[in-house]
């Protein structure tokens, strides 16, 4: 199938606009229809911005009349503070995406939809295999935060394929993106001075540069490829090895710290860390991408290891040192 009309949804946050730019610029498609219910900051090529809530119905309007043959759905939000805290995103995550799929499914004109999840899906415990391929399933299901969204997303999809068994499926369960400008759990974490180590723990860290989730998720519109696949940079680091990858002390911490260690950071001004992902951090996580190659025929062009460097190495801006903080503090900043 050759894709025609591509809507794209989440074009005001870095993957979705720019997924929404090069699809516009590729010459593979006729048009590129690029909504969020926020305009985007940056540049989205050719395509026609429409602004739009995916929770709203008319959504399903706008597919209709567009004559859509091709929905992208990258409007999953990663992080709880860009929304306003973690309602807003459970309700943008999961009733978004219910809300475009009923959508989708009235749509005759459809023909394929590709939708980002994320390898978060898989868990982090103790009991996991040294790689998660696309048929295995957690071994401690996520019940919190962005990782729960996601299984919840799949569950829709799942049943949105068997209802609509004529449009083709592509599920993306995307590592964790790292790039410039994007910010998320991880990404907060290794932008920190100084990076906290769970004591008697080095989880394994896997990571998919932002230039490769948007070229995955162009080459998923336009490849014939259907189902789940894992996308990933080749490779792996543990926590320590990330750290002194990016010559950054190591803070020891206890697990069951996680919320002191997030105040303490926020504070101190050494960096935002996010409590939830005290787990991950622990055990770590690692997909399997042999589909990703045979299937989709993508290879990245950044490994993780070269991924971290790119974001979070020499040119990398950290925030304001604990000295020049607490001489602010002195000084009277409230």
């Amino acid at each position: 199938m050759t894709a025609k009309v591509v809507l794209v949804t989440g074009v005001s946050r870095l993957v979705g606009g720019r997924t929404a730019r090069d699809l516009s610029l590729s010459g593979a498609v006729d048009r590129v229809i690029a909504v969020d219910a926020v305009p985007p900051t940056s540049s989205l090529g050719d395509a026609q911005f429409v602004r739009a809530d995916i929770r709203n119905p008319i959504i399903g309007k706008i597919i209709r009349q567009e004559q859509v043959d091709t929905v992208v759905h990258l409007g999953v939000i990663t992080t709880p503070r860009h929304v306003g805290g973690r309602v807003s995103q459970k309700e943008i995550n999961v009733i978004g995406t219910m809300q475009l799929l009923a959508a989708c499914q009235k749509a005759e004109s459809l023909q394929r939809l590709v939708v980002k999840s994320s390898s978060a899906v898989y868990g982090a415990s103790p009991r996991d295999p040294a790689m998660f391929s696309e048929d295995m399933t957690a071994r401690k299901v996520p019940t919190v935060g962005f990782a729960k969204d996601s299984l919840e997303v799949e569950t829709y999809v799942r049943g949105f394929a068997r209802r609509r068994p004529d449009v083709a499926v592509n599920l993306l369960r995307m590592a964790n993106v790292v790039g410039p400008g994007l910010r998320t759990p991880l990404t907060d974490y290794l932008s920190m001075r100084a990076i906290p180590v769970p004591v008697g723990f080095d989880g394994r860290v896997q990571v998919l540069h932002l230039d490769d989730a948007v070229r995955a998720a162009v080459m998923a519109v336009t490849s014939e490829a259907t189902g789940i696949i894992n996308i990933a940079g080749d490779g792996m680091v543990t926590v320590k090895q990330a750290a002194r990858l990016l010559r950054r002390p190591i803070v020891p911490v206890l697990p069951g710290t996680a919320s002191m260690v997030a105040i303490v950071g926020n504070h101190g001004r050494l960096g935002t860390f996010d409590a939830d992902q005290m787990a991950w951090l622990c055990f770590g996580r690692g997909v399997d991408t042999t589909r990703m190659r045979e299937l989709l025929g993508f290879e990245p062009t950044h490994t993780t290891r070269g991924a971290i460097l790119d974001v979070f190495g020499d040119q990398h801006r950290f925030p304001p040192s604990p000295g020049a903080v607490l001489a602010s503090m002195i000084g009277g900043e409230s």
